[in-house]
């Protein structure tokens, strides 16, 4: 059965995330085991307007599987969003032979790929993100290794934390969505877990709280105290001074960073991601465009992207965060 489309394009955009790299190999050896050809985009969305755009092969996808960040590189264009550098973009991916368009990456990646689409380029699109913060989907490419990422060092910190009776403050990333501090919070079993969706913006308030809590667990056999502190409330270092100069507990803060990014992918962000990859190709292969693939109820699945982007951005399980609180307290 022949293919919709003779040549794809592979690209990713926005923050890296480890995982990627699978997908860029899943969908360069896919599309080749179907007599497609593949060509690689360097710098997203960019270096389509820059021309980056070279000719892959079977060494370019050796051994990547592996590794973190993205082979492609990936870089911000905020001149994308007009209609004038969209149609230029369209222009040159038909000016090299491209008629089907692969994207990694999160909601602003998905409205570029929908822009392409519309253009006339066959455009699907696959979630890359260590955030899990698009709705269409359940997973996202690159989350699971980051909470295992910041999991390690979160259990490597309580080691010396217990050893001095101290509170540790860890901050990670999220600056809109808790997802990696819920999880990392219940799989290294922090006493509070402060995420963006349930802070109302009253800093003062939220350290009174936290105040009163380690003052009130003072007397238990447990001395030390930790707290996962998504970037999104930040000021972690200042919620460490507060908090000392309160209790006269010793309290340190770590903020863990771009670490968060990268390192080799977990099995699952390994598997998924190549599958998503491997779906992505089959979808323009049957000529299938304007389409993203996500994860939903247990099954990989795709949708329009406008529909895609309609969807509602679901909300933190109460029930999780309910289990954090009383799984916290002493």
């Amino acid at each position: 059965m022949s293919s919709a489309v003779k040549t794809i394009g592979i690209l990713t955009s926005g923050g890296d995330a480890p995982g990627m790299n699978a997908a860029i190999r899943a969908v360069a050896r896919t599309a080749w085991g179907l007599g497609i050809n593949v060509k690689g985009i360097y710098r997203g969305y960019k270096g389509i307007l820059d021309e980056e755009i070279f000719e892959m092969d079977h060494h370019f996808t050796r051994n990547i599987i592996t590794k973190g960040g993205t082979a492609l590189l990936t870089a911000r264009c905020l001149e994308f969003k007009e209609e004038e550098y969209q149609k230029k973009a369209a222009d040159i991916l038909k000016d090299h032979g491209i008629d089907g368009l692969v994207v990694v990456g999160g909601d602003g990646s998905f409205r570029g790929a929908q822009a392409i689409a519309r253009q006339g380029i066959n455009t699907v699109a696959m979630p890359g993100t260590i955030d899990l913060d698009i709705a269409c989907t359940e997973y996202t490419i690159g989350f699971d290794t980051a909470v295992n990422t910041a999991m390690e060092a979160i259990d490597k910190i309580r080691d010396t934390a217990s050893s001095h009776d101290r509170c540790s403050i860890i901050e990670v990333m999220g600056r809109d969505a808790g997802y990696i501090a819920l999880w990392c919070g219940l799989a290294c079993g922090a006493e509070n877990i402060l995420i963006p969706e349930r802070f109302d913006g009253n800093r003062p308030k939220l350290v009174y709280q936290l105040i009163n809590e380690i003052d009130s667990q003072k007397s238990s056999s447990k001395k030390h105290h930790m707290i996962v502190n998504a970037e999104g409330i930040g000021h972690s270092y200042g919620m460490a001074k507060d908090i000392e100069a309160a209790t006269g507990v010793e309290t340190r803060a770590t903020i863990l960073g771009y670490m968060q990014r990268g390192g080799s992918p977990t099995a699952k962000d390994r598997v998924y991601a190549t599958y998503m990859g491997s779906l992505c190709v089959d979808l323009l292969a049957a000529g299938a465009t304007n389409r993203v693939v996500g994860f939903r109820n247990g099954k990989f699945v795709d949708d329009d992207i406008e529909d895609a982007l309609s969807m509602p951005k679901k909300d933190i399980d109460e029930y999780e965060l309910e289990m954090a609180r009383r799984l916290g307290r002493r």
